[in-house]
Protein backbone atom coordinates (compact mmCIF):
# COMPACT_ATOMS: atom_id res chain seq x y z
CA UNK A 1 0.00 0.00 0.00
CA UNK A 2 1.49 3.31 -1.09
CA UNK A 3 1.19 6.40 1.07
CA UNK A 4 0.13 9.67 -0.49
CA UNK A 5 2.97 12.19 -0.61
CA UNK A 6 2.56 15.61 0.96
CA UNK A 7 2.97 18.79 -1.10
CA UNK A 8 6.57 19.45 0.14
CA UNK A 9 7.51 15.85 -0.65
CA UNK A 10 6.08 16.13 -4.16
CA UNK A 11 7.93 19.41 -4.73
CA UNK A 12 11.17 17.83 -3.51
CA UNK A 13 10.63 14.80 -5.75
CA UNK A 14 10.00 17.08 -8.74
CA UNK A 15 13.18 19.05 -8.03
CA UNK A 16 15.21 15.83 -7.81
CA UNK A 17 13.72 14.54 -11.04
CA UNK A 18 14.12 17.82 -12.95
CA UNK A 19 17.47 19.35 -11.95
CA UNK A 20 17.83 21.37 -15.14
CA UNK A 21 14.53 23.19 -14.41
CA UNK A 22 15.77 24.00 -10.91
CA UNK A 23 19.15 25.25 -12.14
CA UNK A 24 17.68 27.46 -14.88
CA UNK A 25 15.03 28.83 -12.50
CA UNK A 26 17.67 29.75 -9.91
CA UNK A 27 19.74 31.49 -12.60
CA UNK A 28 16.69 33.46 -13.74
CA UNK A 29 15.85 34.52 -10.20
CA UNK A 30 19.42 35.66 -9.48
CA UNK A 31 19.47 37.78 -12.64
CA UNK A 32 15.93 39.00 -11.99
CA UNK A 33 16.80 40.39 -8.57
CA UNK A 34 20.11 41.87 -9.71
CA UNK A 35 19.06 43.51 -13.00
CA UNK A 36 16.80 46.56 -13.08
CA UNK A 37 13.33 46.30 -14.71
CA UNK A 38 13.51 42.52 -15.08
CA UNK A 39 10.37 42.12 -12.95
CA UNK A 40 8.05 44.48 -14.83
CA UNK A 41 4.71 44.30 -16.62
CA UNK A 42 6.38 45.02 -19.93
CA UNK A 43 8.82 42.15 -19.53
CA UNK A 44 6.02 39.89 -18.31
CA UNK A 45 3.95 40.64 -21.41
CA UNK A 46 6.91 39.85 -23.68
CA UNK A 47 7.50 36.60 -21.80
CA UNK A 48 3.80 35.67 -21.87
CA UNK A 49 3.32 36.29 -25.60
CA UNK A 50 6.56 34.49 -26.57
CA UNK A 51 5.83 31.56 -24.27
CA UNK A 52 2.23 31.28 -25.49
CA UNK A 53 3.16 30.72 -29.14
CA UNK A 54 6.09 28.40 -28.33
CA UNK A 55 3.83 26.45 -25.98
CA UNK A 56 1.37 25.78 -28.83
CA UNK A 57 4.21 24.43 -30.99
CA UNK A 58 5.56 22.34 -28.10
CA UNK A 59 2.11 20.83 -27.53
CA UNK A 60 2.13 19.68 -31.14
CA UNK A 61 5.62 18.18 -30.87
CA UNK A 62 4.89 16.51 -27.52
CA UNK A 63 2.64 13.78 -28.94
CA UNK A 64 5.34 12.85 -31.46
CA UNK A 65 8.00 12.63 -28.74
CA UNK A 66 5.79 10.63 -26.36
CA UNK A 67 5.35 7.97 -29.07
CA UNK A 68 9.17 7.81 -29.53
CA UNK A 69 8.97 9.94 -32.67
CA UNK A 70 9.87 13.51 -33.49
CA UNK A 71 8.90 16.26 -35.92
CA UNK A 72 11.70 18.22 -37.53
CA UNK A 73 9.26 19.92 -39.91
CA UNK A 74 7.52 21.86 -37.13
CA UNK A 75 9.35 25.16 -37.64
CA UNK A 76 8.95 25.12 -41.43
CA UNK A 77 5.25 24.32 -41.09
CA UNK A 78 4.91 27.34 -38.80
CA UNK A 79 6.65 29.47 -41.44
CA UNK A 80 4.47 28.23 -44.30
CA UNK A 81 1.29 28.81 -42.28
CA UNK A 82 2.44 32.34 -41.45
CA UNK A 83 3.15 33.09 -45.12
CA UNK A 84 -0.18 31.69 -46.34
CA UNK A 85 -2.11 33.57 -43.66
CA UNK A 86 -0.16 36.76 -44.38
CA UNK A 87 -0.75 36.65 -48.14
CA UNK A 88 -4.46 35.91 -47.78
CA UNK A 89 -4.92 38.67 -45.21
CA UNK A 90 -3.14 41.52 -47.00
CA UNK A 91 -5.12 44.75 -47.35
CA UNK A 92 -6.71 45.48 -50.73
CA UNK A 93 -5.02 48.91 -50.83
CA UNK A 94 -1.53 47.60 -50.04
CA UNK A 95 0.82 48.46 -52.93
CA UNK A 96 2.97 45.36 -52.49
CA UNK A 97 0.07 42.91 -52.41
CA UNK A 98 1.02 39.43 -53.63
CA UNK A 99 -2.28 38.88 -55.49
CA UNK A 100 -3.62 42.35 -56.40
CA UNK A 101 -6.88 41.10 -57.96
CA UNK A 102 -7.85 38.89 -55.03
CA UNK A 103 -10.63 40.34 -52.83
CA UNK A 104 -9.98 40.82 -49.12
CA UNK A 105 -10.67 37.61 -47.21
CA UNK A 106 -12.34 37.10 -43.85
CA UNK A 107 -9.84 36.45 -41.07
CA UNK A 108 -11.70 33.43 -39.69
CA UNK A 109 -12.04 31.84 -43.14
CA UNK A 110 -8.28 32.23 -43.60
CA UNK A 111 -7.68 30.67 -40.19
CA UNK A 112 -9.74 27.63 -41.21
CA UNK A 113 -7.81 27.34 -44.48
CA UNK A 114 -4.47 27.52 -42.67
CA UNK A 115 -5.53 24.97 -40.02
CA UNK A 116 -6.76 22.57 -42.72
CA UNK A 117 -3.45 22.94 -44.57
CA UNK A 118 -1.52 22.19 -41.37
CA UNK A 119 -3.65 19.13 -40.63
CA UNK A 120 -3.07 17.80 -44.18
CA UNK A 121 0.72 18.22 -43.91
CA UNK A 122 0.63 16.52 -40.50
CA UNK A 123 -1.48 13.73 -41.98
CA UNK A 124 1.12 13.20 -44.72
CA UNK A 125 3.82 12.94 -42.04
CA UNK A 126 1.70 10.44 -40.15
CA UNK A 127 1.05 8.31 -43.24
CA UNK A 128 4.74 8.19 -44.18
CA UNK A 129 5.71 7.20 -40.63
CA UNK A 130 2.94 4.74 -39.77
CA UNK A 131 2.20 3.08 -43.12
CA UNK A 132 5.51 3.31 -45.00
CA UNK A 133 7.41 2.74 -41.71
CA UNK A 134 9.89 5.51 -42.46
CA UNK A 135 11.65 6.60 -39.23
CA UNK A 136 10.13 9.86 -37.94
CA UNK A 137 13.51 11.61 -38.05
CA UNK A 138 13.94 10.90 -41.78
CA UNK A 139 10.27 11.41 -42.71
CA UNK A 140 9.95 14.82 -41.05
CA UNK A 141 13.41 15.88 -42.27
CA UNK A 142 12.12 15.28 -45.81
CA UNK A 143 8.85 17.14 -45.28
CA UNK A 144 10.77 19.94 -43.59
CA UNK A 145 12.65 20.57 -46.83
CA UNK A 146 9.52 20.18 -48.98
CA UNK A 147 7.53 22.61 -46.84
CA UNK A 148 10.34 25.18 -46.86
CA UNK A 149 10.63 24.91 -50.64
CA UNK A 150 6.86 25.36 -50.93
CA UNK A 151 7.04 28.53 -48.82
CA UNK A 152 9.84 29.90 -51.01
CA UNK A 153 7.88 29.19 -54.20
CA UNK A 154 4.64 30.60 -52.78
CA UNK A 155 6.21 33.87 -51.62
CA UNK A 156 8.97 34.04 -54.25
CA UNK A 157 11.23 34.52 -51.21
CA UNK A 158 9.73 38.00 -50.69
CA UNK A 159 8.67 39.43 -47.30
CA UNK A 160 4.92 39.61 -46.70
CA UNK A 161 3.34 42.70 -45.13
CA UNK A 162 0.37 45.05 -45.31
CA UNK A 163 -1.96 42.96 -43.14
CA UNK A 164 -5.58 43.81 -42.44
CA UNK A 165 -5.91 45.84 -39.24
CA UNK A 166 -8.46 43.49 -37.66
CA UNK A 167 -5.96 40.64 -37.99
CA UNK A 168 -3.05 42.35 -36.22
CA UNK A 169 -5.42 43.97 -33.70
CA UNK A 170 -6.85 40.58 -32.72
CA UNK A 171 -3.50 38.82 -32.35
CA UNK A 172 -1.96 41.69 -30.40
CA UNK A 173 -5.13 42.46 -28.45
CA UNK A 174 -5.44 42.55 -24.66
CA UNK A 175 -8.26 41.46 -22.39
CA UNK A 176 -9.32 43.71 -19.47
CA UNK A 177 -6.81 46.42 -20.38
CA UNK A 178 -7.66 49.51 -18.34
CA UNK A 179 -5.69 52.37 -16.80
CA UNK A 180 -2.26 51.27 -15.64
CA UNK A 181 -3.18 47.58 -15.96
CA UNK A 182 -1.89 46.46 -19.40
CA UNK A 183 -4.40 43.64 -19.66
CA UNK A 184 -4.01 39.95 -20.48
CA UNK A 185 -2.76 39.07 -23.94
CA UNK A 186 -5.17 37.17 -26.19
CA UNK A 187 -2.21 34.94 -27.07
CA UNK A 188 -1.93 33.93 -23.43
CA UNK A 189 -5.66 33.17 -23.23
CA UNK A 190 -5.46 31.04 -26.40
CA UNK A 191 -2.46 29.14 -24.99
CA UNK A 192 -4.31 28.45 -21.71
CA UNK A 193 -7.38 27.19 -23.60
CA UNK A 194 -5.33 24.78 -25.72
CA UNK A 195 -3.30 23.71 -22.69
CA UNK A 196 -6.54 22.66 -20.99
CA UNK A 197 -7.75 20.91 -24.16
CA UNK A 198 -4.51 18.92 -24.41
CA UNK A 199 -4.60 18.08 -20.70
CA UNK A 200 -8.08 16.64 -21.18
CA UNK A 201 -7.00 14.86 -24.39
CA UNK A 202 -3.92 13.30 -22.77
CA UNK A 203 -5.49 12.36 -19.44
CA UNK A 204 -9.18 11.68 -20.04
CA UNK A 205 -9.53 10.57 -23.66
CA UNK A 206 -8.84 7.17 -25.21
CA UNK A 207 -6.52 8.84 -27.72
CA UNK A 208 -4.23 9.94 -24.89
CA UNK A 209 -4.15 6.47 -23.35
CA UNK A 210 -3.29 4.96 -26.73
CA UNK A 211 -0.53 7.55 -27.22
CA UNK A 212 1.17 6.68 -23.92
CA UNK A 213 0.71 2.95 -24.60
CA UNK A 214 2.44 3.27 -27.99
CA UNK A 215 5.28 5.22 -26.41
CA UNK A 216 5.69 2.66 -23.65
CA UNK A 217 5.66 -0.43 -25.89
CA UNK A 218 4.21 -0.25 -29.40
CA UNK A 219 4.10 -4.01 -29.91
CA UNK A 220 2.30 -4.57 -26.61
CA UNK A 221 -0.13 -1.78 -27.53
CA UNK A 222 -0.93 -3.49 -30.85
CA UNK A 223 -1.47 -6.84 -29.11
CA UNK A 224 -3.87 -5.19 -26.65
CA UNK A 225 -5.99 -3.88 -29.52
CA UNK A 226 -4.64 -0.36 -30.10
CA UNK A 227 -4.78 0.71 -33.76
CA UNK A 228 -1.28 2.18 -33.77
CA UNK A 229 -1.46 3.29 -37.41
CA UNK A 230 -4.57 5.45 -36.89
CA UNK A 231 -3.31 6.73 -33.54
CA UNK A 232 0.02 7.91 -34.94
CA UNK A 233 -1.65 9.54 -37.94
CA UNK A 234 -3.96 11.45 -35.57
CA UNK A 235 -0.97 12.53 -33.47
CA UNK A 236 0.80 14.05 -36.47
CA UNK A 237 -2.45 15.59 -37.80
CA UNK A 238 -2.89 17.27 -34.40
CA UNK A 239 0.73 18.42 -34.49
CA UNK A 240 0.27 20.00 -37.93
CA UNK A 241 -2.90 21.72 -36.72
CA UNK A 242 -1.01 23.27 -33.80
CA UNK A 243 1.89 24.46 -35.99
CA UNK A 244 -0.58 26.12 -38.36
CA UNK A 245 -2.30 27.89 -35.48
CA UNK A 246 1.05 29.09 -34.16
CA UNK A 247 2.06 30.35 -37.63
CA UNK A 248 -1.21 32.25 -38.03
CA UNK A 249 -0.67 33.96 -34.67
CA UNK A 250 3.04 34.64 -35.22
CA UNK A 251 2.50 36.46 -38.51
CA UNK A 252 -0.12 38.73 -36.92
CA UNK A 253 2.06 39.28 -33.86
CA UNK A 254 5.08 40.32 -35.93
CA UNK A 255 3.05 42.29 -38.48
CA UNK A 256 4.90 40.51 -41.29
CA UNK A 257 6.09 37.12 -42.47
CA UNK A 258 8.86 35.56 -44.55
CA UNK A 259 9.63 32.03 -45.66
CA UNK A 260 12.40 31.97 -43.04
CA UNK A 261 9.95 32.52 -40.16
CA UNK A 262 9.92 29.52 -37.84
CA UNK A 263 13.52 28.49 -38.49
CA UNK A 264 14.73 26.46 -35.52
CA UNK A 265 11.39 26.54 -33.72
CA UNK A 266 11.25 22.74 -33.76
CA UNK A 267 14.47 22.67 -31.71
CA UNK A 268 13.05 25.13 -29.20
CA UNK A 269 9.88 23.03 -28.93
CA UNK A 270 11.85 19.81 -28.44
CA UNK A 271 14.04 21.57 -25.86
CA UNK A 272 10.98 22.85 -23.98
CA UNK A 273 9.43 19.39 -23.98
CA UNK A 274 12.58 17.59 -22.80
CA UNK A 275 13.26 20.20 -20.10
CA UNK A 276 9.65 19.77 -18.97
CA UNK A 277 9.98 16.01 -18.56
CA UNK A 278 8.76 14.58 -21.88
CA UNK A 279 10.93 11.49 -22.17
CA UNK A 280 12.76 10.77 -25.41
CA UNK A 281 12.45 7.09 -24.52
CA UNK A 282 8.68 7.37 -24.95
CA UNK A 283 5.53 7.01 -22.86
CA UNK A 284 6.19 9.89 -20.45
CA UNK A 285 5.14 13.55 -20.53
CA UNK A 286 2.61 15.97 -19.07
CA UNK A 287 1.07 19.21 -20.31
CA UNK A 288 2.05 21.03 -17.11
CA UNK A 289 5.64 19.83 -17.54
CA UNK A 290 5.70 21.08 -21.13
CA UNK A 291 4.50 24.50 -19.98
CA UNK A 292 7.22 24.66 -17.31
CA UNK A 293 9.87 23.61 -19.81
CA UNK A 294 8.86 26.19 -22.42
CA UNK A 295 8.51 28.92 -19.79
CA UNK A 296 11.95 28.24 -18.30
CA UNK A 297 13.51 28.13 -21.78
CA UNK A 298 11.95 31.48 -22.72
CA UNK A 299 13.04 32.96 -19.39
CA UNK A 300 16.58 31.87 -20.13
CA UNK A 301 16.54 33.72 -23.47
CA UNK A 302 15.27 36.90 -21.78
CA UNK A 303 17.97 36.57 -19.12
CA UNK A 304 20.64 36.42 -21.82
CA UNK A 305 19.16 39.56 -23.41
CA UNK A 306 19.17 41.45 -20.11
CA UNK A 307 22.78 40.42 -19.54
CA UNK A 308 23.70 41.85 -22.94
CA UNK A 309 24.92 38.50 -24.30
CA UNK A 310 25.42 38.35 -28.06
CA UNK A 311 22.17 36.84 -29.46
CA UNK A 312 24.19 34.41 -31.58
CA UNK A 313 25.18 32.65 -28.36
CA UNK A 314 21.50 31.73 -27.87
CA UNK A 315 21.94 28.90 -30.35
CA UNK A 316 24.90 27.53 -28.39
CA UNK A 317 22.93 27.70 -25.14
CA UNK A 318 19.88 26.05 -26.75
CA UNK A 319 22.01 23.22 -28.09
CA UNK A 320 23.67 22.66 -24.71
CA UNK A 321 20.31 22.67 -22.92
CA UNK A 322 18.88 20.08 -25.34
CA UNK A 323 21.91 17.79 -24.96
CA UNK A 324 21.93 18.05 -21.16
CA UNK A 325 18.16 17.54 -20.87
CA UNK A 326 18.21 14.44 -23.10
CA UNK A 327 21.30 13.07 -21.33
CA UNK A 328 19.61 13.43 -17.93
CA UNK A 329 16.43 11.83 -19.30
CA UNK A 330 18.34 8.81 -20.62
CA UNK A 331 20.17 8.45 -17.30
CA UNK A 332 16.82 8.30 -15.49
CA UNK A 333 15.61 5.66 -17.97
CA UNK A 334 18.74 3.53 -17.54
CA UNK A 335 18.55 3.83 -13.75
CA UNK A 336 14.94 2.58 -13.76
CA UNK A 337 15.91 -0.44 -15.84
Amino acid sequence: MTTKKSVPQRILAYMKGNPIVVILTVVCLIVGFSVENFFSWGNFNVLASNTAVRFLIALGVSGCLITKGTDLSAGRQVGLAACVAGVLLQRADYSGRMFPNMPEMNMWVVLLIVLLMGAIIGGINGLIISILNVPPFIATLGTQTIVYGTALVFTDAQPIGGFQKNYTAFVNGKFLAAGEFPGISYLLIIAVIFGLIFWFLYNKMTHGKYMYAIGGNEIAAEVSGVNTVVSKILIYVTAGFMYALAGFLLAGKAGGATSALGTGYELEAIAGCTIGGVSTTGGIGTVSGILVGVLVFELLKIVLQFLGVNPYYNYIVQGLVIVVAVALDIRKYVRKK
